[in-house]
């Protein structure tokens, strides 16, 4: 296979080979850098193809090797969260795409170009074709009624690749459309025997080519009105939860948000870094109760329903580049107003309007408030970290002591995965003020961050990366594919592990939905795991540094011990041992 060549108007040209080169090529022409591959009979083509490719000195993505596929696709998040690029999976016919699991569902709602692939089990009759069903009984077995349908709920397209198709036309279609916003994960099943065939000279567009649409701006009238609102406002809030998947609406929100001394709360689900966390401006998790105007920009849910909700007398803007969520059957929230726009257009824009419409009695007014609020945040500051320090010799170790002895090995360098739940309050302490330093499960399946890691680490391999999790989450992280490749890669990143041996869901909500019941009078089973799985020796085992920490006065050394492991080349777990929930 010669040097691919095309020009600006031509399209990509490739030589005579076998569709899984042009496969192969197609992925390369936009820019995929990495494949996470997990093996099966009729995925041997991107081996040979990227093999091929390397041997003859034509762009590729580099093959990673997984051992599971669930950590494979959460990697590709985490790759492509901190790159901003688009990035493939390969799975094993039906049985692999079920082994993607709950990482499916976070793809879905994480709003990145990721072209996932599970490969066809072949249809044609032995010894008809090359890659006919001719390697055993199995094959029969992977010929489900509708494999794409496995999926078709949770990406934005999805295609079988047929015998009358430009390979190469089809995958670039996929990644044009995963790499359109509202961006997302995108599903492509190539069967055995096609990828097989001889191929002529062909050509096909890149994604590039195909176009990949501009983002829109926010119409001028509809931003003049919401930038009059929080000019005239007394209490107004932003919220925000996907904006920082563009790290450079931050420093732009930063300066929207000093000019009118806005402050920033959480969405009902964060999910990117949106805003400096040690920002005085920065809320967090706070009600909207006495809101007169908010400006929800890219906020998934805008807040959660009740006490905390804003009153239904505020003024309520909606900027999204999807601000219905077409996506959700069952969405009530209302607005005032919304608008399409990429929120980086939007913020700069308002920015532009806030400014005319300021006079010196709005400046006194904005001037008030930014006191206010600088006031307030330092001194909610202060109490977490008194709180934080007074449990420094808990015994069971308090979560919010480990959070705060964990931000103290947290520099510029460092980038966050968060999936805790609510006692950890990694939003507290974390230091995290660099935009793209920080990111929260996107969705609501856990076991996301233990793969994400590794790929970020392949993303940003001068960064030091940091998960978070419960061990429940650990647990379902397949963290052992993801300790494994970052050994086998020398990615390291570092977990730190909230060990409370306990679902949430079995004992604290069941306590909320049936207090004093037979649950938990029958301690809640099915609610904890106890006695735990050593994740020390696990990852260990592995090849990773391990710890598991029961004192409180271990849980810094521990922490700058995993730390420095990672620098050093070798993945880390710190373990750290919590009261059980439940009141048990």
């Amino acid at each position: 296979m010669q040097a691919l060549e095309k020009t600006a108007h031509e399209w990509l040209h490739l030589p005579a080979g076998e569709v899984g080169d042009a496969i192969v090529a197609a992925l390369a022409a936009a820019g995929v850098e990495y494949l996470f591959f997990t093996s099966g009979s009729e995925l041997a083509f991107y081996q040979e193809a990227i093999a091929k490719a390397e041997a003859l000195g034509t762009p590729a993505p580099r093959l990673i090797t997984m051992i599971h596929e669930h950590a494979s696709l959460n990697a590709a998040l985490g790759y492509a969260a901190v790159s901003g690029k688009p990035v493939a999976t390969a799975a094993h016919a039906d049985a692999g795409t079920f082994n993607y699991g709950g990482a499916l569902h976070t793809a879905a709602h994480a709003n990145l170009p990721v072209f996932i692939t599970g490969g066809g089990g072949p249809t044609a009759y032995t010894g008809t074709v090359r890659g006919a069903r001719d390697r055993g009984g199995h094959l029969w077995f992977q010929q489900p009624t509708d494999q794409n349908g496995i999926v078709r709920n949770y990406v934005k397209w999805e295609k079988r690749l047929e015998y009358a198709d430009n390979p190469g036309l089809i995958v670039s279609r996929g990644l044009q459309i995963a790499l359109t916003e509202p961006r997302g994960p995108v599903y492509f099943t190539p069967p055995r025997e096609l990828t097989l065939m001889p191929l002529r000279d062909t050509s096909f567009p890149t994604a590039q080519q195909l176009g990949i649409p501009e983002t829109p701006a926010p119409a001028i009238e509809a931003a003049r009105a919401i930038a009059r609102k929080l000019v005239d406002a007394e209490n107004p809030f932003v919220v925000t939860s996907t904006a920082g998947r563009n790290p450079a609406t931050v420093p732009a929100l930063v300066r929207l948000c000093e000019l009118l001394a806005l402050p920033v709360a959480n969405s009902g689900f964060k999910a990117y870094h949106c805003f400096p966390k040690r920002h005085p401006l920065y809320l967090g998790d706070y009600p909207l109760k006495e809101a007169d105007v908010v400006v929800a920009i890219d906020a998934n849910v805008p807040w959660t329903p009740g006490p905390k909700a804003p009153p239904a007398s505020a003024y309520v803007a909606v900027i999204d580049i999807d601000p219905v969520r077409q996506r959700i059957p069952t969405y009530e929230f209302t607005a005032d107003v919304r608008v399409t726009s990429d929120a980086l257009r939007a913020i700069e824009l308002l920015k532009q309007l806030v400014e005319e419409e300021l006079t010196p009695a709005i400046r006194a007014k904005i001037e008030a408030r930014r006191q206010r609020w600088h006031a307030f945040t330092s001194a909610r500051r202060t109490e977490w970290n008194e709180y934080a320090e007074s449990k420094a010799n808990a015994d069971p170790i308090d979560p919010a002591y480990v959070t705060y002895e964990l931000a103290k090995v947290i520099d510029d360098n460092c980038i966050v995965f968060d999936e805790t739940l609510q006692t950890p309050m990694i939003d507290r302490y974390v230091p995290c003020n660099v935009p793209g330093s920080y990111f929260h499960n996107p969705a609501s399946s856990g076991g996301w961050s233990i793969g994400a890691a590794f790929g970020a680490k392949l993303a940003a391999p001068d960064k030091d990366i940091i998960a978070c999790t419960g061990d429940g989450f650990y647990q379902y992280s397949t963290a052992t594919a993801a300790l494994w490749a970052a050994v086998h890669f020398k990615a390291p990143f570092m977990a730190v592990v909230y060990q409370n041996r306990s679902y949430s869901t079995g004992t604290v909500n069941v306590g909320e939905v049936y207090p004093g019941g037979y649950a938990f009078k029958a301690g809640y089973e099915g609610g904890h795991f106890d006695p735990p799985i050593d994740f020390a020796k696990e990852a260990e085992a592995a090849g990773a540094h391990g710890e598991n920490v029961r004192s409180p006065a271990e849980v810094g050394p521990a922490m700058r011990r995993a730390k420095a492991a990672v620098r050093a080349g070798k993945p880390a777990i710190v373990s750290v041992w919590l009261q059980r929930l439940g009141g048990s």
